[in-house]
């Protein structure tokens, strides 16, 4: 069989325009694992309400971060991508779960080569429903259709693995080499409670979210727990780091609709820290995402500076994230080729 590999990142509008970003605003929300309620509902909720108002906003936010090239993410994706065929032994190619750049694409483009054992990796450290689960699931909704004599594999939730673990803390230390800081704040893609406990495979964590311990309890729940995951990234990074208990937190940014969601959110630790801590110099990492994109650079870099500073702290930076650092991509090769020997 031959060999080759499928990066799937989240996926972008393919322009600013409001047009283009309601177009990609419908598939991502009307997706069930992202917004996971009755569908009569959810059509009700997206095509009524949502893409009424929000596409127009959306696109003001994206124009903010707007590269010449295109979207970032899809920019960043593209030259991860190519540093990594560049080394690879075996095809590499890139999708995106959402927008043109469709996963059906991308198995079209390695099958074209003769590929028929794929390895899906989902550009997403840790494991989410609306994340690594609908990716898998759509990828092999696609190769059951289209390509059934294809065999796939898929690269496991790197959340803790040490060179992942490795290469963010070197990510952080380079940007933090010239930036005095008082707090370093953790900051993850918030996520409904609910879908902690959908995803729970035990069906015994019930308390999972106002059990503060929870996520130190071993249990098979951990493999699917994205809570536990976030808190275990940032556990292995500031061992690394050697950080000092009471210098950095964690918090989950992006909420939407009025479901609780994981706490502490982001925008109000911008508040409190300050407020309530005395903090003066924030930093900030979002390790849930590896490529950045507008949460990373609009949300967190532009509007989360914004608020800390106007709720009186001193000094901000947003660290990037991994992006094309040669590092990570030295970390992608060696997984595929673990993968390409293991088989």
């Amino acid at each position: 069989m031959k060999k080759g590999v499928l990066l799937i990142n989240l996926g972008s509008p393919e322009s600013t325009s409001v047009k283009d970003v309601k177009k990609y605003l419908n598939e991502f929300l009307m997706d069930e694992r992202v917004i996971d309620i009755p569908y009569w509902k959810r059509f009700l909720l997206i095509k009524g309400i949502i893409l009424q108002t929000r596409p127009k906003k959306a696109a003001e936010a994206y124009k903010k971060i707007w590269w010449k090239e295109g979207s970032p993410l899809e920019v960043i994706s593209k030259r991860f991508t190519k540093k990594v065929q560049e080394k690879a032994t075996i095809p590499v190619t890139l999708a995106m779960r959402y927008g043109n750049m469709s996963i059906q694409k991308g198995f079209e483009e390695l099958t074209k080569q003769g590929v028929d054992d794929i390895l899906i990796v989902p550009l997403y450290p840790h494991f989410a429903m609306s994340s690594t689960e609908t990716v898998t699931v759509k990828a092999e909704e696609i190769r059951k259709k289209y390509h059934p004599r294809v065999k796939t594999t898929v690269l496991p939730s790197f959340y803790n693995h040490p060179n992942y673990i490795k290469v963010m803390s070197n990510n952080i230390k380079k940007h933090l080499e010239n930036f005095e800081y008082d707090h370093l704040l953790f900051s993850y893609h918030g996520l409904p409670e609910r879908h902690i406990l959908k995803a729970d495979p035990t069906n015994n964590h019930t308390e999972l979210i106002t059990n503060k311990d929870c996520c130190s309890v071993n249990s098979v729940a951990i493999n699917t727990c994205y809570r536990q995951q976030c808190f275990e990234t940032t556990k292995e990074i500031a061992k690394v780091l050697n950080l000092k208990k009471g210098t950095y937190s964690n918090s989950f940014q992006s909420r939407m609709l009025k479901d609780p969601w994981l706490k502490p959110y982001t925008d109000f630790e911008f508040d409190r820290l300050v407020k309530e801590e005395g903090k003066q110099k924030l930093a900030v990492i979002t390790p849930a995402f590896v490529s950045d994109c507008l949460e990373t650079l609009e949300e967190i870099a532009i509007e989360g500076k914004k608020q800390f500073l106007a709720a009186g702290g001193k000094t901000y930076t947003h660290i990037p994230c991994m992006n094309d650092n040669d590092n990570w991509v030295a970390v992608m090769n060696g997984w595929i080729e673990d993968w390409v020997v293991g088989c």
